[in-house]
């Protein structure tokens, strides 16, 4: 048995997110697809995260164990050959039997562009959500700052069928910068839960609006209810950056 570490990169405007679903295609379906084609099985592969519909990576990691003897770089080159063009594979290595994409993960970096322009972009219409008025991205910048630190989260995640778990996260960075019309805000943590960095960039914006006071962050952790009014940004603005290990 070998157990390998597939780092891709997906445009995820073409996928309803990584994990494999009844009616919708997903990154996950197209990655066993092009894995069953080159080597004639479907081996047990396990990813860093999930991802939600529309939302990208420019780093997700799998670890896959088979038994298969294909060199890892033949396997690299077999799997861009049948992949679409909108999933490429980046790197793949041999690691120890024991390694797991998921449980092996110390972090993850997220980005979320936002194209800051009263004239919409074209060509960011799927890569980053178009917001008309006037960020500050200074007063953002220094909001962000309050997320940094150990906290439960409850009142910045949403809530699915899926088990509830310990809300607690520690988050490493968050900043806030501008790039002429570009605006990226970029949050680093040892873990993320569902909708996180969506529903922390919806409560920045809701900020640069005056609906939440510039310090009112500590107040939402304190009441620990997602019902505060901070919404859940849209997807296509966010990136899964990088995944540390």
């Amino acid at each position: 048995m070998r157990n390998f570490l597939i780092t891709i990169t997906f445009d995820g405007s073409h996928f309803h997110g990584w994990q494999i679903q009844n009616n919708a295609i997903t990154v996950q379906e197209v990655f066993q697809t092009a894995l069953y084609k080159i080597l004639g099985e479907q081996p047990d592969i396990k990813a860093c995260s999930r991802t939600d519909s529309g939302v990208h990576a420019n780093m997700f990691c799998i670890s896959m164990k088979t038994e298969h003897r294909i060199p890892a770089e033949r396997l690299k080159g077999a799997l861009n050959n049948f992949l679409p063009l909108s999933v490429a594979v980046l790197d793949c290595v041999e690691v120890p039997l024991e390694f797991h994409a998921r449980y092996d993960c110390k972090g993850k970096r997220y980005v979320y562009k936002i194209w800051n322009s009263s004239v919409r972009n074209p060509f960011l219409e799927k890569y980053a959500l178009h917001y008309r008025w006037n960020i500050d991205e200074g007063l953002l910048d220094k909001a962000s700052k309050d997320f940094i630190g150990k906290h439960d989260f409850t009142s910045f995640c949403t809530f699915d069928n899926r088990k509830a778990d310990n809300m607690e996260r520690t988050v490493k960075s968050f900043t806030v910068e501008r790039n002429e019309n570009l605006i990226l805000m970029s949050v680093e943590a040892d873990g993320f839960l569902y909708n996180m960095v969506r529903i922390m960039v919806g409560t920045l914006l809701k900020i640069q609006q005056g609906k939440i006071p510039a310090d009112g962050i500590p107040k939402l952790f304190e009441q620990r209810n997602r019902n505060h009014q901070g919404v859940t940004a849209p997807p296509q603005g966010l990136y899964l950056d990088k995944v540390f290990y």
